[in-house]
């Protein structure tokens, strides 16, 4: 936002020059910077009156004026453009004067006639970056008046940077709030007249709820003169705001919203017919902005609308329809205050920026309506003329207050710094934020209506931080009291996963926690999805779902920037709508494609597969000390064949695979990567360290072959093993699966490695014979395994 100096200076006016009020600003935490309000000023311009004008003998559309230039006398200057006329006053640019970017104005022949000066557009002023022709002022100036002088060029632009939770600061007012906060000063307010109320007509007014609008208030002017301009002052102020003359009383919402902070709405009165309603938009209605773009009203929008249907997008910009022209003789001004989340996300959602829209998002003031529609009322009948009628207020008479407790031990302990109770009382009271003492010591804060940003102790406590002084507040170390704490050793820090996955040549990756609806509907489909109502892009429409979405799209950025091996990883929270609640569950997840080692001499290059990323699952899970086993299963996401649900224990702890060719080909992928996601839970156990015994003697291995049907997986004749092998049994493992070259795809060869010892002495060959016995006949029952010759 951009504010004129001498603007604010009528609000409050310290001791100080710009640049001193300026770093005071900043120290009080609103980030703005110095800039001139003409880049380049023009020297020896003055205001003009065209006094006659003649044909130029030698050029058609060239055209020889008299101008009165006061004391400078009466040049006669050649002029092209097609606005000028007799009586008319514009910028005189004298001999010997300069203009912006170095042009220097002398007495020149023009086609052979002497041309003693310039008459000037706005553009060669450096005021505007266009023009169409001389720039016209008003009637009221004064002929020989430096231009400078005349319209207060001597002036500097406060440009603001303001954080999203000062909306207060949006208007002159507002900042000269601050600004009086700052330097201890009284501020100077506009006296506003209330319009004389002539005739009685006036719009009811109906609002559908007071949450998305609090307050609404209209009157209706009539008898508006047509041809009336905005003045110079007003144009000039509108310009140093960054905000370009339209009309005037378009003109006047954007000076009243500018000067205190509210936005309003001019609409032609004789285009509003009925009731003028603030409501949600019903399916299928669309609406013309003044911007002439069409828009569809598909979620809900607020609107201002009349009996024909929708006068204009609440509190971003108004309808074509009911726009305000050269023609317009009766206004109906409109000032509310929408509701912030209630007007939040249109922008984007519809490609529009408006400066009503930027407040509106940040908060306005819910007891300003009336004053900026008086105050409006004011300008339009001194400006355009007209005849006030009623004000229409609808909605709460005054806002809910707002009561912060504010504790001298908190203020104290977050400052770290002691000030005087009646010191604090009366920063605040800068403020406007009266304070009544309570029993114990501590004060009930009431806070004024323009300030959304104070809600809770630690936010008024930062305001009498900032008006103390940061600079005041001493740099010394404070004691810090941290109660110790006793971890437990069965559960392990996810810097620890973090860390052993980088050992292995993962690489972790950051993501937002969004995910498109395409991505959402390829991966995990079978989860129902919660959608935001402000998405900051289409791309980002969804809570995510599952950790793959955000890594499938690292992947591909560094992809499309030659990097082929990857192995990336994310550790975050996912999202789920579970019978209505939102349901938050931790996960890893991890992403691997290219091939398994860099580049190299020593081995053959092979892409990695599934078994290269099951070994660095098993290596996250097994410190666990629970059983890891890997079920073939289905998912929407993954390559059948080539996907296993993982369970920990028994329980399920993740998914591990290929993704699928439906799911690459619908995403648009150059491959199928390989995927895993597990669940933190399930990573976050540790096994308790515990002794144990070491034999001191051999143990003994038994090779097993077995025929066993196609269908049956290795990991379950691992588990069976395991259970018929007895105490002695310490390791059984499958080192080889064969299946014949003959077309015989019902069974397969698998072979398990036994290995045998006790830790109190050797077993004999008997022992381990009768147990690999056992373990066999215990296969053979359970899955019809024979062992191979």
């Amino acid at each position: 936002m951009k504010v004129s100096e001498n603007w604010l200076r009528e609000w409050v006016n310290p001791q100080a020059s710009a640049q001193q009020i300026a770093e005071r600003l900043v120290m009080g935490g609103l980030e703005l910077e110095i800039e001139p309000a003409v880049a380049e000023p023009s020297q020896q311009v003055v205001v003009g009156r065209i006094v006659s004008i003649a044909p130029h003998p030698n050029a058609e559309r060239l055209r020889v004026c008299t101008v009165d230039a006061g004391a400078a006398g009466m040049p006669t200057i050649v002029c092209g453009a097609a606005n000028a006329r007799v009586g008319l006053l514009a910028p005189c640019a004298l001999p010997g004067a300069t203009l912006p970017g170095g042009v220097k104005i002398n007495v020149g022949d023009l086609r052979g006639v002497e041309s003693q000066g310039m008459l000037c557009s706005a553009k060669e002023l450096g005021l505007a970056e266009k023009s169409d022709g001389l720039m016209e002022l008003d009637a009221e100036a004064r002929v020989g008046q430096p231009i400078e002088q005349y319209l207060g060029l001597n002036d500097q632009i406060l440009n603001l940077e303001l954080t999203p939770n000062r909306g207060d600061c949006l208007s002159v007012q507002g900042l000269a709030r601050e600004v009086a906060a700052l330097y201890a000063l009284p501020l100077s307010r506009p006296r506003v007249k209330s319009a004389v109320v002539v005739h009685d007509q006036r719009f009811a007014v109906e609002l559908e709820s007071t949450t998305d609008c609090s307050n609404f208030s209209g009157r209706v002017i009539n008898g508006l003169n047509p041809k009336a301009h905005t003045p110079d002052w007003m144009r000039e102020r509108l310009r140093r705001s960054g905000i370009r003359s339209i009309h005037p009383l378009v003109d006047i919402t954007n000076y009243v919203m500018i000067e205190l902070g509210q936005p309003m709405h001019a609409y032609d009165a004789d285009k509003v017919k009925g009731t003028v309603r603030v409501r949600r938009a019903r399916p299928g209605e669309t609406l013309r902005l003044l911007n002439d773009a069409d828009i569809k009203l598909d979620h809900a929008e607020l609107l201002v609308t009349d009996d024909n249907g929708p006068l204009g997008l609440a509190g971003a910009m108004g309808g074509a329809a009911s726009a305000v022209s050269a023609t317009t003789t009766r206004v109906f001004f409109e000032s509310a205050c929408f509701g912030m989340q209630a007007v939040a996300g249109v922008g984007r959602r519809h490609k529009i920026t408006s400066d009503a829209l930027y407040r509106f998002e940040r908060g306005v003031d819910p007891e300003l309506q009336r004053a900026a529609l008086e105050r409006a009322s004011e300008l339009a009948i001194q400006i355009c003329g007209g005849e006030a009628g009623p004000i229409t207020h609808v909605g709460r008479t005054q806002p809910e207050p707002v009561h912060v407790r504010l504790r001298r031990s908190r203020l104290v302990q977050l400052t770290g710094q002691e000030i005087q109770a009646r010191e604090v009382e009366a920063l605040l009271s800068r403020l406007s934020i009266t304070l009544t003492q309570e029993d114990s010591g501590a004060w009930m804060a009431r806070v004024p209506s323009y300030r959304h940003d104070l809600r809770i102790e630690a936010d008024l406590i930062e305001e009498v931080a900032r008006l103390y002084g940061y600079d005041r507040i001493p740099a010394r170390p404070y004691a810090a009291q941290l109660a110790p704490s006793r971890p437990s050793e069965r559960q392990r820090s996810g810097a620890r996963v973090v860390d052993l996955l980088v050992a292995r040549g993962w690489q972790e990756v950051l993501n937002l926690a969004f995910e498109e609806r395409r991505m959402h509907e390829a991966l995990t489909p079978q989860i129902h999805a919660i959608p935001l109502d402000n998405p900051i892009a289409e791309t980002h429409s969804l809570m995510r779902s599952t950790l793959w979405s955000g890594l499938i799209a690292s992947w591909l950025h560094n992809r499309a920037r030659q990097v082929t091996r990857m192995r990336l990883f994310e550790s975050g929270v996912c999202f789920a709508d579970v019978d209505g609640h939102i349901v938050e569950t931790a996960r890893l997840a991890g992403l691997a494609s290219g091939t398994v080692a860099s580049r190299q001499w020593g081995v053959p290059a092979r892409a990695v597969d599934f078994y290269d990323i099951k070994a660095d699952v098993v290596a996250l899970l097994e410190t666990s000390g629970a059983p890891i086993a890997f079920h073939a299963a289905e998912h929407p996401a993954l390559h059948p064949g080539q996907t296993a649900r993982i369970t920990l224990g028994g329980e399920p702890a993740g998914w591990i695979g290929r993704l699928h060719p439906r799911v690459a080909r619908a995403l648009d992928l150059p491959e199928q990567p390989l995927l895993f996601e597990l669940d933190w839970t399930a990573l976050s156990q540790a096994r308790m360290p515990a002794p144990g015994q070491l034999s001191e003697f051999p143990s003994s291995r038994r090779d097993l072959s077995l025929m066993v049907p196609s269908d049956v997986p290795a990991q379950a004749l691992c588990d069976l093993a395991r259970q018929a092998g007895g105490v002695h049994l310490m390791r059984a493992n499958v080192f080889d699966v064969y299946r014949a070259d003959d077309g015989d795809a019902s069974a397969k060869s698998v072979s398990l490695e036994l290995h045998f010892q006790d830790a109190s002495r050797t077993l004999t060959l008997d022992e381990v014979d009768a147990a690999v016995a056992v373990i066999a006949q215990s296969l053979h029952q359970g899955f019809g395994a024979t062992v191979r010759a």
